[in-house]
């Protein structure tokens, strides 16, 4: 639980100017020790009994309508019923809350780990989008007069470091109630969402690139080609929009050019992408020939668009030991070789492909099947006439 955000007024006004600047985002409010408000406030935070904590809460929001006074008393409301389950409580207070001291980051944390713990999407975006509207908002803030901006720069991260952890929590609260949406629709969407809330976060790329797969499949093709698009502007060497797009492209037919340019890159980034920290090396070296495998096999059917037959089987041959473990990528680039090959009136090597195709459990097999009967009853010698 965050602690309230109060600073208690020392004997000496000298002492009080030497205050640190306080850790978190909002109103500080100030507390005079000793004061009727600060035993208040004391006898509340020592109750363990907690019909006898609300009660005392309860007595001291009535005693105090200041708007400074009210602040502290809906943070503790909001403290109590997150540490009573009661989540809906939370979100009333909240709110409230909000009303009184906007820019209140210990606020919206709360609000995020009641809405995660209650499994609210809708509420947790919600608070979210607070948080980063709070984050924004003070990163956008010039320097006060008389301060330079270094200085400010340096007062800024000051405030922001030890908030750095809360800001994860919440990044990784949204991230994960997107990945649990059964909803394909909603949860490329609320993806999408966390990258525009947090566009300065390394995981809004990672958002955007299981938002444009997610749509693809969904087969909603317009957005899945417009999120991709958002995820090479935010990263122009994404390995994984990079083949999504140029996959798409050459399938349909369509911006051959660009899909050719997008697959040459990605596989030639497969060559010097570094592995990242926890995944083993068998794991990278997978990860890194499919890629590879699907790069192949997008110029190969780019190559087929362009009548570009041999250059086509080139690719595809490239393409199949790498994609050989993944059986419907492999099946795929097998059927194309055999298109390829039916081009370049090989019947033996499209014979061969198609088998391929044929051998693995993929929607492939039927299609790649009809093809070997239909080889085989052209290939069938003529009876001879009775």
């Amino acid at each position: 639980m965050l602690r309230i955000r109060v600073l208690t007024i020392l004997l000496f006004v000298a002492c009080f100017a030497a205050v640190p600047l306080c850790a978190q985002l909002g109103k500080t409010v100030i507390v005079a020790a000793g004061s009727e408000v600060d035993h208040q406030l004391s006898d509340i935070s020592a109750a363990t009994d907690p019909a006898a904590k609300l009660k005392l809460i309860d007595a001291f929001s009535a005693a105090h309508h200041e708007n400074d006074l009210q602040i502290l008393a809906d943070e503790q409301y909001v403290n109590y019923y997150l540490n009573a389950k009661q989540y809906d409580k939370v979100f009333e207070y909240g709110d409230k809350l909000f009303a009184l001291d906007p820019d209140n980051f210990s606020n919206a944390v709360n609000m995020v780990r009641a809405a995660n713990e209650k499994g609210d999407s809708d509420h947790l975006f919600a608070a979210g989008e607070k948080a980063s509207g709070i984050l924004q908002k003070f990163k956008a803030q010039p320097p006060p007069g008389g301060t330079s901006p270094e200085a400010w720069k340096a007062q800024q991260q000051q405030k922001l470091e030890p908030i750095k952890d809360n800001q994860d929590y919440i990044e990784q609260s949204l991230m994960n109630a997107a990945f649990q949406q059964k909803d394909a629709t909603k949860k490329a969407a609320l993806l999408v969402r966390f990258a525009n809330l947090f566009p300065d976060s390394p995981n809004a790329g990672q958002a955007l690139s299981a938002a444009a797969v997610t749509y693809q499949q969904a087969q909603n093709r317009p957005k899945m080609i417009e999120t991709a698009n958002s995820g090479l502007a935010k990263d122009p060497d994404n390995i994984g929009m990079l083949l999504l797009l140029a996959d798409d492209y050459s399938e349909k037919g369509e911006q051959l050019d660009k899909a050719e340019a997008y697959a040459k890159k990605a596989a030639s980034l497969c060559d010097t992408a570094k592995k990242p920290e926890g995944v083993s090396d068998a794991d990278w070296q997978k990860q890194i020939n499919l890629q590879k495998g699907l790069a192949f096999s997008a110029l190969g059917q780019i190559d087929l668009q362009k009548k570009l037959n041999p250059a086509a089987v080139d690719s595809l041959i490239k393409a199949a030991p790498l994609l050989k473990p993944n059986a419907g990528v492999y099946a795929r680039n097998q059927y194309r070789l055999g298109f390829a090959y039916l081009n370049l009136k090989n019947t033996a090597g499209a014979k061969q492909a198609f088998t391929d195709a044929a051998s693995v459990d993929s929607p492939y097999k039927g299609p790649a099947q009809d093809k070997l009967k239909g080889l085989g009853a052209a290939r069938a010698p003529a009876k001879k006439a009775s």
